[in-house]
């Protein structure tokens, strides 16, 4: 969801000038809003916490069954507590893996596909469940045999970013200075790399009220780095990495920031079999160490016939939070709500009550990137046979300002078929194909690709129907994932923040938000996982619970590293 990695396109970490000393440690997603370690609160041998005797087994209500909702469910599980999971579709979100009719073995990755190292929280529950992961074929990747760049209707074909013309590098070098010059980025990424708190907090701190208003395109514009609109161009149309980031020009530039910084934007990883697995596999897994429930117990066990309905209204009953449902209501001491949020204002009757003021306003200025994709399966990998005439791949992985924009090839051995991504869009591009079908989209992204490889008939290797998705066309999601506007870093906030609940009258205490779009890194999947656990943290708070001395929470230290609260 990158969800969620549902991913946003990225570029190249900055390897050059910006590299820093090999002795350093691993950079990962810790921080900059908010420097906590979800990672080793998760694996410290004290566990995350204890909740009093008589409140074990008390059921919580956990609306969503994404990634996030089910890594809430399953820690709520671990210390206890008996989640109930409510979910409209199927598990997993924009976790969604689709399988072509007749290949089992081939598939589309509708939502995400690619996961940064970085997401080192989220990666605990890939190796928990026992994922295997390969490289993500990313554009001029190590994993990735030939990239063809095609812009203003001339292709350049490269293995490595030296093999494209020196403008390319030329704008290369603009981003890694205009990062430095305007962000700060090799002293943040030495204190993210060490986890030195408060360089990160000294560091971000002084940036977000300079940037907040600033837009991704005002960024460039201004930075003498990038006087050349040509630059700005080709930046936008192909950037570096795994795609073009000119449908991120109107997002805040902190929501780019906190991707560069933090390693998000590189060396991505895919897990085999397909994203969908990481919460199938956390549903059916039974921990090794549970407080009340007998040895073997699951989501799954607990959840006889299944996952509850879709919730249709929240509201709060008694003094106790009710759950409704085509097949009745249920009444909850406390529950997590995982949907995106802009679903509390349409398909889901949610009580104003329910939230303070300020947080209903966040929620309705929320905005969300549109996203679509294509997929086509084809007989065999035939990207790699060679063409005679050049002597290079017939194809590559494709990265282009024509309608598909961004290609991809996935290749599991010349005995099995191919998946191809035909197209890959945002915003606008995605709109444009959002209201054809899917064979009709299939028609028209194989139209502009012959304009780039006139002799390779992709039609012809096609073998199973497309596969598409546009996900603000999805009625339970309506859009791919937040994406943050200028101005909009005190809405974030107190989304991210709600978590803390003591200040807040008691008969809106005991609900907790949490998903990718509550955290500060929309259209990640480790964004979702780390506010899924400020929601359990927020339950063992509220339930009377408390974590261990050793192992504090985020709750815990909250007002040590809280986000900077700029005056309203």
């Amino acid at each position: 969801m990158s969800i969620v990695n549902v991913a946003v396109p990225s570029i190249q970490r900055a390897l050059t000038t910006l590299a820093p000393a090999l002795s350093a440690p691993p950079v990962t997603m810790f921080g900059p809003d908010f420097p906590f370690g979800y990672d080793r609160w998760l694996t410290h041998t004290d566990g995350l916490g204890s909740v009093p005797a008589e409140r074990l087994g008390t059921p919580v209500a956990v609306v969503g069954g994404g990634i996030a909702g089910l890594v809430a469910a399953y820690e709520l599980m671990r210390l206890g507590l008996r989640p109930v999971v409510f979910e409209a579709e199927q598990l997993g979100g924009r976790m969604r893996t689709a399988t072509f009719p007749g290949y089992p073995g081939s598939v589309a990755e509708l939502g995400a596909m690619r996961f940064p190292p970085s997401a080192t929280t989220l990666f605990h529950y890939v190796d928990l469940v026992g994922l295997e992961t390969r490289p993500f074929p990313n554009p001029l990747a190590p994993a990735t045999p030939h990239t063809v760049v095609d812009v203003n209707g001339v292709q350049h074909s490269a293995r490595m970013t030296d093999d494209l013309p020196a403008v390319y590098q030329e704008v290369y070098d603009a981003w890694n200075k205009a990062l430095e010059e305007g962000a700060d980025f090799a002293a943040m990424d030495a204190a993210i790399r060490h986890r030195d708190t408060a360089t990160v907090k000294a560091l971000w701190n002084r940036l977000v009220p300079l940037l907040d208003d600033q837009s991704f395109y005002g960024f460039l514009a201004s930075s003498p780095n990038f006087a050349s609109f040509r630059h700005r161009e080709i930046f936008g149309q192909v950037g570096f990495g795994s795609g073009g980031w000119d449908t991120d020009f109107p997002n805040s530039v902190l929501e780019i920031l906190r991707v560069v910084y933090t390693g998000a934007d590189d060396r991505h990883r895919l897990l085999a079999g397909g994203a969908q697995q990481l919460p199938l596999r956390l549903w059916r897994h039974a921990p090794d160490r549970l407080a009340y429930w007998p040895a073997g117990t699951s989501l799954e066990s607990l959840h006889v016939d299944g996952p509850g309905p879709a919730v249709t209204r929240i509201s709060r009953a008694g003094g106790r939070i009710r759950v409704e449902t085509a097949r009745g209501a249920d009444d909850f001491a406390t529950a997590v709500l995982t949907p995106q949020v802009r679903l509390l204002l349409s398909r889901i009757e949610t009580d104003e009550d329910l939230f303070p003021v300020d947080v209903w306003s966040a929620v309705e200025r929320t905005h969300y990137m549109g996203g679509s994709k294509l997929f086509a399966l084809v007989d065999q990998p035939f990207w790699g046979e060679v063409d005679q005439r050049t002597g290079r791949p017939v194809m590559g992985m494709t990265l282009t300002d024509r309608s598909p924009r961004g290609v991809y090839l996935f290749d599991e051995g010349p005995d099995a078929p191919g998946v191809m991504c035909l197209s890959y869009t945002w915003n606008d591009d995605s709109l444009k194909v959002a209201a054809l079908p899917a064979a009709e989209r299939l028609t028209v992204m194989l139209r502009h690709l012959r304009r780039i490889y006139p002799d390779v008939d992709v039609q012809r290797r096609i073998v199973a129907p497309p596969i598409a998705v546009t996900w603000e066309n999805e009625p339970h999601f309506m859009g791919a994932f937040k994406g943050n506007l200028p101005g909009h870093y005190r809405y974030q906030r107190r989304l991210f923040t709600h978590f803390m609940q003591d200040a807040l009258p008691v008969h809106q205490r005991g609900i907790f938000l949490a998903g990718d779009d509550v955290s500060w890194t929309g259209g990640f999947a480790e964004g979702a996982v780390t506010t899924a656990l400020n929601a359990v943290w927020g339950v063992l708070h509220h339930l009377g619970g408390r974590t261990p001395e050793a192992n504090p929470g985020p709750g815990d230290v909250f007002a040590s590293i809280a986000p900077i609260e700029l005056p309203y």
